[in-house]
C-alpha cells in the first residue's frame, strides 16, 4: 500500500521522521530498525573517505567535535526550563533542529568508536549487564542515588 509523504508507516513516517509521541503513557517510543549502527558507521566512513578527511578524523578531534555538538544540543534546551517527554511545546522547526544536532552527536560517537576499535553495540550490552549488577531493581526502584550510596 502506498502512503503519502508524512503518513505513519509503523515506527517511521514516509519522509523518514519518527512519529510524534503518543498520548498514552503506556506507549513507548521506538527507533526504526534501519539503518543499523553498522550501516551508519559504513556511511560515515564512505563520507569521510570521499573527502580525504581521515587525517582530521582522529580520536581526539572526533571527541572534541562531538563535545561541540553536545553543546549545540544543550543550547536548544538552555532557556526552556523543564521540558516534557515528547517535546509537546516544541515547534516542528525546533524538533528538526534537535534531530540534526543529535544526529551530529551520534555520527561522531559512532566514528569515534570505530577509530578506537570499540564495537559499540556489544559494548552497550556489556555495560547494561554491569549496570544491572550495580543497580539491582530491588534496591534502587524509584531512587536516583548513585550505586555507591546503597547499602547491602
Amino acid at each position: 500500500m502506498m502512503a503519502t509523504n508524512g503518513q505513519k508507516l509503523g515506527d517511521v513516517t514516509v519522509d523518514g521522521t519518527p512519529p510524534r509521541a503518543g498520548t498514552s503513557s503506556e506507549e513507548r517510543f521506538t527507533f526504526s530498525t534501519q539503518p543499523s549502527v553498522e550501516d551508519i558507521r559504513r556511511l560515515q566512513a564512505e563520507f569521510t573517505d570521499e573527502r580525504d578527511w581521515n587525517k582530521f578524523h582522529q580520536p581526539r578531534n572526533l571527541l572534541l567535535a562531538m563535545v561541540g555538538e553536545v553543546g549545540e544540543v544543550s543550547e536548544l534546551f538552555q532557556w526552556k526550563g523543564e521540558v516534557a517527554e515528547g517535546l509537546p511545546d516544541w515547534s516542528d522547526s525546533e524538533r528538526e533542529q534537535l534531530a540534526h544536532e543529535l544526529s551530529d552527536v551520534f555520527i561522531y560517537l559512532v566514528e569515534l568508536a570505530e577509530k578506537c576499535r570499540v564495537d559499540l553495540p556489544q559494548a552497550v550490552l556489556r555495560k547494561m549487564a554491569l549496570n544491572r549488577l550495580k543497580y539491582p531493581a530491588s534496591k534502587v526502584h524509584g531512587s536516583a542515588k548513585k550505586y555507591t550510596e546503597y547499602k547491602d
